[in-house]
């Protein structure tokens, strides 16, 4: 009877096999599918940035100034920061030489100075650029660190022995080692004799724009044609 059974009912029976075979396979690959869009992307762990502490800078700041004093401040900042920890700048301050932009440094000194200070240093000094009297790190140019005592040592510096300066001959260098002539007289020096020839005595030095008697007074020992 069973025999009978499948006989009859066969194709179904293949037919329901197969649909079941179809079924199963449908749903595995359904399953697999599922399985890749449930996988994660794994997570690029990001270090965490280090938050830098702010670096700290002693400086050291003096002169017109309310509170002078040796300072801590923030890496970055900048001179009139130090200034305005400090407490602020005196009525006598001049700040006309001092670069208040400036980047502070570790271990710099800032120096202010008075009114009556920058002017005297402007009496002394025949050039257009002040040059500080003292070590200033926040004077305006680099080339104003440059201490004023060694500037005057230089302009009056005076030849050994008998060995004096030539006006004929002498260069731009040696000219400025005669006491009260700059780089601008020296100049001016020179420019004269290319222009009017040699010099026919010392005294023709007076004819140069800027020298007087009261300069030539000062170098007529020191010079020669």
């Amino acid at each position: 009877m069973f025999n009978e059974f499948t006989t009859k009912y066969k194709p179904f029976i293949v037919l329901g096999i197969i649909i079941a075979i179809l079924t199963g396979l449908n749903l595995y690959f359904l399953y697999l599918l599922n399985e890749k869009e449930e996988v994660k992307e794994p997570i690029l762990e990001t270090k965490e940035e280090k938050v830098k502490e702010p670096t700290l800078l002693k400086v050291d700041i003096k002169g017109e100034i309310k509170t002078p004093g040796l300072y801590e401040i923030e890496s970055g900042s900048r001179v009139m920061d130090v200034i305005n920890k400090a407490g602020g700048l005196t009525s006598r301050a001049d700040t006309t030489i001092i670069n208040l932009s400036k980047k502070v440094k570790d271990e710099m000194v800032i120096l202010v100075y008075s009114k009556a200070e920058v002017q005297k240093m402007k009496e002394q000094n025949e050039k257009s650029d002040i040059v500080c009297p003292e070590v200033n790190d926040a004077c305006t140019k680099d080339e104003a660190l440059e201490p004023l005592i060694e500037k005057e040592t230089k302009d009056n510096k005076v030849t050994d022995g008998n060995t004096k300066i030539s006006l004929n001959t002498a260069t731009l260098e040696e000219l400025q080692t005669l006491t009260g002539i700059g780089e601008a007289k020296a100049k001016a020096i020179i420019e004269y004799r290319t222009q009017n020839g040699k010099f026919n005595s010392i005294e023709d030095i007076k004819n140069v724009t800027g020298i007087g008697d009261a300069l030539f007074e000062k170098i007529k020992d020191n010079i020669t044609i």
